[in-house]
Order: structure tokens, then sequence, then C-alpha cells
């Protein structure tokens, strides 16, 4: 299949400078996957056929930005963490963020306590 349909103005054509087509696909797919997120939903939510996001996710089709937004904002993140421009330790940090915001306060002090007590067993040198 000829990939020249999809590569308007919008296009990435090699997204973040060293993603190419075949990697944004299977970045995208992962995402999804670890999420539980069926295509059939990411469908209902961002718009996009079934059928163009089966072949995104392959590799066979470029996504352009208004696509790669509505994927970020589907799957909860940046446009940068798809792109693998955000760092591990910001992507942990935002990941983090994202699984407190259904939290009670009671269980965000909690988990703000576990995080201080890893601290501390890793600077006493036990972890």
């Amino acid at each position: 299949m000829s990939n020249d349909d999809s590569s308007g103005p919008g296009a990435l054509d090699d997204a973040a400078g060293d993603l190419d087509q075949d990697s944004l696909g299977q970045r995208l797919r992962q995402i999804r996957k670890y999420l539980g997120l069926s295509q059939q939903y990411v469908t209902a939510a961002t718009g996009i056929s079934r059928s163009a996001i089966s072949e995104i996710e392959r590799g066979n089709r470029k996504v352009d930005s208004l696509e790669l937004r509505k994927f970020a904002r589907t799957y909860q993140t940046s446009v940068g963490r798809i792109l693998g421009e955000v760092d591990e330790a910001e992507g942990a940090f935002s990941a983090l963020e994202r699984a407190m915001v259904g939290l009670t306060p009671q269980d965000q002090d909690e988990v703000l306590r576990f995080a201080e007590f890893l601290s501390h067993k890793r600077a006493q040198g036990g972890g």
C-alpha cells in the first residue's frame, strides 16, 4: 500500500526526527494495549476509523498532527511522550499524577507516604 494518500501538509514524515512510521505505530499500539483499550474504543474516542488505527499501528499509514493530538488526548498523555521526546522520569511523574486523580485524599496521602518510605529506604542503602 502506498503512503502517498496521507502525506499531506499535516503528515509526520519523521516524527521527533528519529521515530519512523513503523516505530510510531508500534508505540501507539503499545500504549493502547497498556491502557487496556480496544481499537473500537479508540475509534469512538478519536473519530479515527478502526481500519485507519489498524493501518497506523502496523506502520502502513502515516499519522497527521491532528490525529496525533487525538491519540494523546485519548491516551491521557502528551504528544511528546508518544513521540519519545519526554524522558522516562518525567513520564513516570505524569503517569503517577494521572493515577492519583481518581484516588481519595486519604489514598493520595498514603501514596505520598509510601513514596517517601521508598525514598528513605533507598537513601539508607536498602534498595
